[in-house]
């Protein structure tokens, strides 16, 4: 597998051809298909809002597979267990430390098999908080305060985790905020139209990010 990513040379231009983007499935029996109407609808908004041109519909890839090398930006989330092999980890290290990026976003219960499985992606690494002045809260949105804070839970605070390798921050755990859940269509939570927008807002930072990042 080559180390440099052809995907990091994409522009993004309105006639540009649609930049793909990905959610992760994982083994462990745990719920990584959660959130299915959540990346359409933070696709639309991007398109809309900081004038992206990704595909309409986000496609699934696997942790182990080649083909992760083809998205920019790949998305993980469920409620439950996750479980890396040795290649898979391997697989998911080498995409990061080429130019990809992971974000994470626990849907409530995911914490426990994340920060295990991720230190066998990375075992020399730890997760560490981004600060406020961090340019992944100052995209065209400006978040002062770091990640909203979408559904309540256990009422913590919001906390935006990072890995960050040779200087680049290589994946985003938003924890404690349910960033897709806010993406989902409004009928599914019931969520308020201005906690929806902070969480599409701060959806499209990421994605902003993402590609003004890579090295």
């Amino acid at each position: 597998m080559t180390k440099y990513l052809v995907f990091l040379f994409l522009p993004l231009l309105v006639n540009s051809q649609p930049v793909k983007i990905a959610k992760l499935k994982y083994d462990g029996g745990g719920d990584w298909y959660a959130n299915k109407t959540a990346l359409p609808n933070l696709i639309e908004f991007c398109n809309e809002s900081i004038n992206t041109n990704l595909a309409l519909s986000e496609d699934v890839v696997e942790v182990g597979s080649p083909d992760l090398y083809l998205y920019p930006y790949v998305y993980m989330t469920g409620h439950g267990n996750v479980v890396f092999n040795e290649a898979q980890a391997e697989n998911l290290r080498n995409y990061l430390t080429s130019g990809g990026f992971l974000h994470i976003d626990d849907n409530y219960g995911l914490d426990q098999f994340v920060q295990i499985e991720m230190k066998k992606v990375f075992p020399e690494l730890e997760f560490v908080e981004i600060p406020f002045d961090h340019p992944i809260y100052h995209q065209k949105f400006d978040f002062d305060q770091g990640l909203p804070k979408i559904h309540q839970h256990d009422g913590k605070a919001p906390k935006g985790w990072g890995i960050v390798y040779e200087d680049r921050l290589v994946c985003f755990y938003s924890y404690e905020s349910d960033l897709g859940n806010g993406w989902e269509d409004q009928s599914v939570y019931n969520d308020p139209q201005e906690i929806r927008i902070q969480a599409l807002r701060m959806g499209a930072n990421i994605i902003s990010y993402t590609f003004t990042s890579a090295q």
